[in-house]
């Protein structure tokens, strides 16, 4: 196995780290050991580490309490705090902060950071926020979102913020894979980690060196075979697999990645319950797709 491409306790955010769904019950509590076993199952089905209290893992709509238990459960289901990065996205750094201080506490490796999101942050601002919350001291990964938080974390300011020692690696989610080969010339220390589903063999190719990643939710082995063909560059492997889960990995990029996730965890026995407002259920349509996207990966032998 390539240790480029490989967990390790020096550098945690590398590998597979899985953007963790929350099982919720009927009544939208959370189902703590419903979470705890689902992390378990991934870790025993080749992934490397989870993710939660991201935006699959619906952090916007917990409670401080429900927040800080999730972290709580990871840990203790994982067996190794370094294998869990929780999202520590708030509207400010002092609460983001206080979120990485929590995860400190807790043994976790690493943490994913959004970059101020309340309005367009300018880079000034977004040096600021990284900068408090680096000061912790656990390792910050960026987390590139421009589409939902409107704030671009473009190469060149990615590779200030590196050099700056405010983050060591960086989930781009912009969707143009261009910037893989700008991030490593201007930044060549900075990893790159896949932070979209469907674009996941393109970067690969282009050096990344982890996953953050949604379907795995659901089809753990095939996905964790996925990522280790395509970051080893064996295409012969790597493409008929991305072809096969394609259909389902392109709804990570979707605004109803969190719903289509949970149906398609559902139909592989891994239900996860509803989602909690303001996400409502998918329309029958969608639904309809996903169903018959996640039927067509299990005739082909994905799990």
């Amino acid at each position: 196995m390539d240790p480029r491409t490989s967990w390790s306790a020096t550098r945690p955010w590398r590998g597979i780290m899985v953007a963790t769904a929350l099982p919720l019950r009927d009544d939208l509590s959370v189902d703590h050991d419903a979470y705890a076993a689902h992390v378990r199952f991934l870790l025993d089905h080749g992934c490397d580490g989870v993710v939660p209290n991201g935006s699959l893992g619906e952090y916007q709509t917990l409670t401080d309490e429900e927040r800080a238990q999730v972290v709580a459960t990871a840990v203790a289901a994982a067996g190794d705090g370094a294998r869990v990065m929780p999202g520590v996205a708030a509207y400010g750094a002092a609460e983001s902060r206080r979120w990485a201080e929590q995860a400190a506490e807790a043994g976790c490796g690493s943490v994913l950071l959004l970059p101020p999101n309340a309005y367009r942050a300018g880079p000034a601002a977004v040096h600021d926020h990284y900068a408090e919350v680096a000061a912790v001291g656990l390792p910050v990964v960026a987390y590139n979102n421009p589409i939902d938080t409107k704030v671009d974390l473009v190469p060149p300011l990615l590779a200030e913020l590196h050099a700056a020692g405010h983050i060591v690696a960086v989930k781009e989610f912009s969707g143009d894979v261009r910037r893989a080969y700008e991030l490593a010339e201007l930044a060549p220390g900075l990893d790159l980690l896949i932070g979209a589903d469907d674009v996941l063999l393109e970067l690969a190719l282009a050096g990344a060196v982890g996953w953050i990643a949604g379907y795995p939710n659901a089809f753990p082995v095939s996905c964790a075979a996925l990522f280790r063909a395509a970051t080893a560059g064996d295409l012969d492997r790597a493409l008929p697999l991305y072809k096969s889960l394609h259909a389902l990995l392109r709804w990570d990029s979707r605004p109803e990645f969190v719903q289509a996730i949970k149906v398609s965890m559902d139909l592989t026995g891994r239900s996860s319950g509803p989602t909690r407002p303001p996400r409502l259920p998918l329309t029958e349509q969608a639904e309809q797709a996903v169903r018959s996207a996640t039927a067509r990966a299990l005739a082909d032998g994905h799990r």
